[in-house]
């Protein structure tokens, strides 16, 4: 991959670390100080063929290597999201009992955060139900809906209020 400048190609290496656009920009073109200029000329530079280009190559190249594919990272969100405390202890005449390791499934093991020995016995802390739900949603699209009719609704009370405006 040919680049017009060398500074597109660091910009592209440093996006490539956590993609953040304004972050790779600012190192890449280090006397660029404001967030928002770094942000505007960032985004016109992943607009950039070669530079889009190039990052598309050396993202697919680390998946290769890595092994880790958009199905593994969402089958790992829905082993924490879908996980039900009941997978990792039972309740048995007001007694309750945490699982061995070796009773649980292994798909479930995943949601497990930490276990630990607390003051009032032992502690299972699970990974964040919520945030592996939201993410799944975000994934599926189940959200861009939802924004798109608050946004028809904040314009049709808009409408409303000027309309009411406008026959008083």
């Amino acid at each position: 991959m040919v680049f017009t400048t060398e500074k597109q190609k660091k910009f592209a290496n440093e996006y490539l670390i956590d993609l953040n656009a304004t972050r790779a920009y600012k190192k890449a073109y280090p006397k660029i100080k404001n967030d928002d200029v770094a942000a505007q000329a960032g985004s016109r530079l992943l607009r950039n063929v070669k530079v889009s280009e190039y990052i598309e190559k050396r993202m697919k190249d680390r998946q290769k290597r890595t092994e880790i594919t958009q199905d593994k990272v969402v089958a790992e969100l829905a082993k924490i999201g879908f996980a039900k405390v009941t997978d990792f202890l039972s309740v048995y005449d007001g007694h309750v009992f945490i699982k061995s390791t070796d009773e649980i499934e292994e798909e479930k093991i995943g949601a497990i955060a930490g276990i630990k020995k607390g003051a009032n016995g032992i502690e299972v802390k699970l990974n964040d139900k919520v945030k592996a739900l939201e993410l799944l949603g975000k994934h599926l699209g189940m959200f861009d809906k939802v924004e798109e009719y608050k946004d028809a609704l904040e314009k049709l009370d808009l409408i409303l209020e000027g309309i009411d405006n406008a026959a008083k």
